[in-house]
């Protein structure tokens, strides 16, 4: 009895080593490749800050032509097309203590930041802000509105771009692409150059609008993709 159990575990082991070759011989084939495609998407959208400063002798005097200041330039930045709900924030209110020729002195500022859709009345709206009243102004910064949709058509791009390599390599190593395995992505967004901002006290509304030029925005996608060989 002890022989023939002996005699089945010699016959299983000597299955399991000629198994061992095959096995190894079945490994799967892959292909390791990486894709990177390049866009210049429009930048369909702006932002800009402007922002009501004044010195009074009183806190509340400050205070007070600031906001009346600050109303009129929100009014006159709504009147945009492009203007939405939301598209014009608040900022904080400040009101420092100063001293000017031995007067003490208070100044309050506040400033709101404007989301424009139509980037290029930028230069109009500058204008229009700072004869509403505006002392200073920030921006305009340009950027896509959607940038998620702009990284995905890159992104596919890329893929394409790899899966083509890898598909080259295997027609070349004489077996046929399967199905992708592993995928990772990276991506950047370089907007482009803003034009600079008017700055300047009320009563610029004489002078020609800032230029405004929107550009685009550079939208890179890389992929490195690990595809099966057949």
């Amino acid at each position: 009895m002890r022989l023939r159990v002996s005699t089945f575990l010699l016959l299983v082991l000597c299955g399991l080593l000629l198994l061992l070759p095959a096995a190894a011989g079945a490994q799967e084939r892959t292909v390791s490749v990486q894709g990177t495609a390049t866009q210049e998407v429009p930048n369909d959208t702006a932002s800009l800050r402007f922002s009501v400063s004044k010195e009074r002798r009183s806190r509340a005097a400050a205070l007070r032509v600031v906001s009346v200041r600050l109303r009129a330039v929100i009014a006159a930045v709504q009147g945009f097309a492009g203007i939405g709900p939301g598209d014009v924030t608040t900022g904080a209110v400040s009101i420092d203590k100063i001293v000017r020729k031995e007067k003490p002195l208070y100044r309050a500022s506040q400033g709101i930041t404007v989301i424009l859709h139509q980037p290029e009345n930028a230069g109009q709206m500058i204008t229009a802000a700072v004869a509403a009243g505006a002392t200073g102004t920030n921006g305009p910064n340009f950027f896509p509105g959607n940038p998620e949709a702009a990284y995905n058509s890159t992104l596919i791009a890329a893929f394409d771009q790899a899966k083509g390599k890898a598909a080259a390599l295997a027609s070349r190593a004489g077996a046929i692409l399967g199905p992708a395995l592993t995928i990772q992505e990276g991506a950047e967004v370089l907007p482009g150059e803003s034009e600079p901002a008017a700055r300047g006290p009320r009563g610029a509304a004489a002078e020609p609008s800032p230029p405004a030029k929107p550009g685009a925005s550079t939208v890179t996608a890389t992929v490195r993709v690990v595809f099966a060989l057949q």
